[in-house]
């Protein structure tokens, strides 16, 4: 016997469970942060993920935000307290394993067989951008804000790059990297990064609900079967580019830019790369 909580087993702190009529709406609580991923709250969406996996009567996993923000990225107080800690010879360095921890995260969403729908509004930054990438169905406001912001703080988005290059191929993923990656959900849609634009709403609202619809169409089975299916493609080296992008992270955050990125964005201000009187 599986030793994995059952859902109604689960209380999670940092986020809100509701199953009605086969979709499981999720929705991150921690409004007073923009929804940042805390590692409780990572350790807390797998759990929902573990949860659902044989359940056929989960039909569709809805993430959203609280708050009227879907996720501001990662907590910067874990990565903060991460890098405090000394990377030892021959141990994993702890900045590379909390990094590798979103990965994860976002790699069982991934790979749930229920359908994924990602409900998008407001901030939509770092790991929330992933979890966007990763969605079957990600439905946008039109005005919500999607960004990379981890170059323009000394760091690379390494457990985002991968889900988002094969979101929408290596020419545009290329240029949002480099750029900082700002759309909004306008832009977004027309990239094809999200499938479902609303303009305000009740729209998206409307958008949601006609998704749900079409998904209960179709059967749970050949659902799981054919997401499994899909995924196979190029997933083995998919976890390696994660690995490899954890130590990147790692480096990067213990180096000079990462340093500095932080710094100015605890003190509000611009890194010295991005001020115009260095």
């Amino acid at each position: 016997m599986s030793d994995q909580p059952s859902l109604e087993e689960l209380q999670p702190s940092t986020l809100r469970l509701r199953l009605e009529h086969g979709a499981l709406h999720v929705t991150l609580h921690r409004p007073e942060a923009r929804n940042a991923m805390s590692l409780e709250m990572v350790a807390e969406l797998e759990a929902v993920v573990d949860a659902v996996l044989d359940r056929r009567d989960v039909r569709a996993i809805v993430l959203r935000g609280a708050g009227g923000h879907f996720c501001a990225g990662g907590d910067v107080k874990d990565m903060a307290k991460a890098r405090m800690a000394p990377a030892k010879d021959g141990q994993p360095d702890p900045v590379a394993q909390v990094n590798r921890t979103f990965g994860r995260a976002i790699t069982k969403v991934d790979r749930a067989p229920q359908a994924v729908v990602a409900v998008l509004e407001g901030a939509v930054l770092g790991g929330g951008f992933g979890l966007a990438c990763v969605a079957d169905v990600a439905i946008a406001h039109a005005e919500a804000k999607l960004g990379l912001p981890e170059t323009g703080l000394g760091l690379p988005p390494a457990q985002i790059a991968p889900f988002l290059v094969r979101r929408l191929g290596l020419s545009q993923a290329r240029r949002l990297a480099v750029t900082g990656g700002r759309l909004s959900g306008r832009q977004a849609h027309a990239l094809g990064l999200v499938h479902e634009l609303a303009e305000d709403d009740e729209g998206v609202q409307a958008i949601v609900e006609r998704v749900l619809g079409e998904i209960r169409r179709c059967a749970p089975g050949a659902v799981a079967a054919t997401k499994h299916l899909m995924l196979q493609v190029g997933a083995v080296e998919l976890e390696r580019v994660l690995d490899e992008g954890a130590q990147r992270f790692a480096e990067a955050a213990r180096g000079p830019e990462g340093l500095e990125g932080m710094t100015a964005f605890v003190g509000k201000r611009l890194p010295r790369w991005a001020d115009p009187q260095a």
